[in-house]
């Protein structure tokens, strides 16, 4: 066992038996939280060199550590997880030969909106659809004629 979640609250402790692990509401999920306001597929948790690191995975209500919404982060022993509004203290040894991992804060990885919790942070799929400037698809000219088209008219209406 590389650890526990015990819920904040009560509850029976969540045994972590595997190194990577999903959380979510769906049955298929490792750790099933049978909760609406948990997304089907939450969070990841993986044993990343000796420490326990998750990842959000796109969910509605969040995913933080500390009480601070977070993407990804390592999880140190003691700290608490909280997947949407469930709360789990994390509890485990680290590798003592591992060194301890350093958090590359990115003080832009988030926006306020999404710290303060009330905006969702885009999930995986709209950045996939995500198209760079450069990419996105240019309309085509119009063809030219004599003959004025409806916005044309508009305009010289407007402008009389």
């Amino acid at each position: 066992m590389l650890g526990t979640l015990n819920p904040l609250g009560g509850g029976d402790p969540i045994p972590l038996l595997k190194q990577r692990l999903t959380i979510g509401r769906r049955s298929s999920c490792d750790i099933c939280l049978d909760y609406p306001n948990v997304s089907s597929h939450h969070c990841e948790l993986e044993f990343k060199n000796g420490y326990w690191h998750v990842m959000d995975l796109g969910s509605s209500n969040g995913t933080k550590v500390n009480g601070e919404r977070v993407v990804e982060k390592f999880l140190h022993p003691g700290d608490t997880l909280e997947v949407a509004k469930h709360r789990f203290d994390v509890a485990y040894t680290p590798d003592p030969a591992a060194p301890v991992p350093v958090e590359a804060n990115d003080p832009f990885a988030l926006s306020l909106m999404e710290k303060a919790g009330l905006e969702r942070p885009p999930s995986r799929r709209q950045e996939k659809l995500k198209l760079p400037p450069s990419a996105r698809p240019v309309p085509p000219p119009k063809p030219s004629s004599d003959k004025p088209d409806d916005d044309d008219l508009a305009l010289e209406f407007l402008k009389d």
